[in-house]
């Protein structure tokens, strides 16, 4: 068996794994798109590095497009062979993947006005809504822990990976010359305490896995600090007639976040969190989504895949899928009335990375406004809209009008779904028969050789951290040979490193301003002025030794 890594190497995006067998099958593990901005989403457009007609079908771990969002495209260019994916995965790609093709229209369109001002060609869209609701037709459900026999040589199991609705982790055996190769490939796992949803499963065995490691090098907040620590942001920006953005997917963080502060509510007798509590419960909370009703239904249609506890509440009638205050926006007027209203809000627009759609009106509504909290519960790849405002930058640039950004600035990132390093190694140590090599994806590489340190540390297993294009052969020596290369442009450093300088470059200004007309004034001491030169002096050498 081999495997080919064409995407989320080294960068927490674009998900996509060749798999190939002796005999000559040809699998893919996922499709998924590259998020981020600029040179990243270009990659979306490239060729697909592989022979379309030769891939005999396809295994999706679950509905996020960084996972799911390239099927269309795949599909567009002729593939027409089974996508096996659990069903509540199936029922999402129904309104995700035809969102995200609305997405990519609506951008297209805007840019493509500006191109026609400046007299070149118009681009077309990867793919439309029309296209992606075409390639639907070719998604196969099917059910967690079923053995699912593909052919002769290979069955598959979908187990859940608690990180979201549908999400897998998914068993392949692989029966080559018959000799049975076993690999695991986790999709993204979530934690153990992930609200609603049940906890993910341990695999007992494996010969070779593939694990996310998304948060490699940090550990989540426990989950009653979370709920806490969200109540607080909450509850002081309704205090200041402020509003509430917070950047995400149309359901799941909001029911989760709401689930645990009725578990907190339940088991205290503390005044100041329910007068907290009470104040949120009477704010008015806005799913602002075209699809977010459609989702909210595929979610009670998937009650079965909830945690144990949560169900027997929706058997006595506690539904955390509904509670007071909430309402669905779905039509463009309605979602511009809530940036026109004064009543104090809480408002959750896709995407969660605030590249495309909605959010960016909301941000643009409130990112000047100091009253204003826009609150991240998700992770941030780099170069995105999103990662900026998290990393502090002074000024946004928002359909081409700069914003300064004035609003409470707030990042809960427990709530990001995904595991921390504690249950990624967790879900290592569990195995009964532990595998022979682990390879590292969907992760910042920072984070993934502080994963694969303490992994090989505790253990004893090797850890690898593969590069795009590479391919490696499951043996014994484990070889691997250089596929595909990588355009520098797109190396996921080299955009780190120029997102920096421009952040540079507007910190500096900001500091000018600031020197001009605070640090020059007329009562600031000679001694005050000749430290500030000296430190401007190093700052200044330090530029010029990175240029030379």
């Amino acid at each position: 068996m081999k495997i080919t890594f064409l995407g989320a190497t080294k960068t927490v995006t674009g998900s996509n794994f060749l798999v190939e067998t002796e005999s000559g099958i040809k699998f893919l593990v996922d499709c998924g798109m590259y998020q981020g901005h600029g040179d990243v989403e270009e990659k979306n457009y490239d060729d697909f590095l592989f022979n379309i007609d030769e891939i005999d079908f396809m295994l999706l771990t679950h509905a996020h497009i960084d996972h799911s969002g390239r099927i269309p495209k795949l599909y567009k260019q002729g593939y027409r062979k089974p996508i096996y994916a659990q069903k509540a995965t199936c029922d999402l790609c129904t309104i995700m993947l035809p969102d995200s093709g609305h997405i990519q229209e609506m951008e297209v369109e805007w840019k493509n006005k500006k191109r026609i001002r400046q007299g070149k060609n118009i681009l077309e869209p990867m793919y439309t809504a029309q296209e992606a609701i075409e390639c639907l037709e070719i998604f196969r459900p099917v059910k967690y822990d079923e053995i699912v026999e593909i052919n002769n040589e290979i069955k598959v199991r979908f187990n859940d990976a608690g990180h979201m609705l549908g999400s897998s982790i998914i068993e392949i055996w692989a029966n080559e010359n018959g000799k049975e190769t076993k690999a695991v490939f986790t999709g993204d796992l979530g934690n153990n305490d992930i609200p609603l949803l049940a906890s993910p499963t341990m695999i007992e065995s494996a010969d070779y896995l593939v694990m996310e490691s998304t948060y490699g090098g940090r550990i989540h907040m426990k989950n009653n600090d979370k709920a806490k620590v969200f109540l607080d942001i909450v509850y002081e920006t309704l205090q200041r007639d402020g509003t509430v953005v917070i950047p995400t997917f149309a359901v799941g963080r909001t029911q989760e976040i709401l689930y645990e502060l009725n578990k907190i509510k339940e088991n205290t007798d503390d005044a100041e969190f329910m007068k907290k509590y009470n104040k949120l419960m009477q704010a008015p909370v806005y799913v602002d989504s075209p699809l977010a009703v459609s989702a909210t239904e595929i979610f009670r249609k998937n009650t079965d895949l909830f945690d144990f506890e949560v169900k027997e509440e929706m058997e006595k009638g506690d539904n955390p899928l509904e509670f007071p205050g909430l309402q669905f926006t779905r039509t463009v007027e309605e979602s511009k009335a809530l940036n026109e209203s004064t009543t104090p809000c809480i408002i959750l627009s896709a995407s969660g990375m605030c590249e495309v759609g909605r959010i960016k009106h909301h941000l643009k509504h409130n990112i000047w406004n100091a009253n204003s909290t826009i609150l991240f519960v998700g992770y941030q790849a780099p170069g995105t809209l999103g990662r900026k405002i998290v990393d502090g930058v002074k000024k946004v640039k928002i359909f081409g009008e700069e914003f300064s950004v004035n609003a409470r600035v707030e990042y809960i990132e427990g709530y990001s779904g995904h595991a921390d390093q504690e249950w990624l190694l967790n879900f290592v140590y569990s195995f009964y028969h532990k595998p022979k090599h682990i390879f590292l994806v969907h992760g910042e590489e920072e984070g993934q050789e502080i994963l694969k340190q303490k992994i090989e540390e505790n253990t004893g297993i090797s850890v690898t951290i593969p590069s795009f294009g590479e391919t490696y052969t499951l043996n014994e020596k484990l070889l691997v040979e250089k596929t595909y290369e990588l355009p520098k442009k797109y190396r996921p450093l080299r955009l780190e490193i120029i997102e920096r300088i421009n952040t540079l470059k507007e910190e500096i200004e900001d500091m000018e301003q600031i020197i001009k007309n605070e640090k020059l004034s007329e009562n600031t001491s000679d001694a005050e002025i000749m430290n500030l030169n000296n430190k401007i002096k190093e700052m200044e050498q330090k530029i010029v030794e990175i240029i030379q």
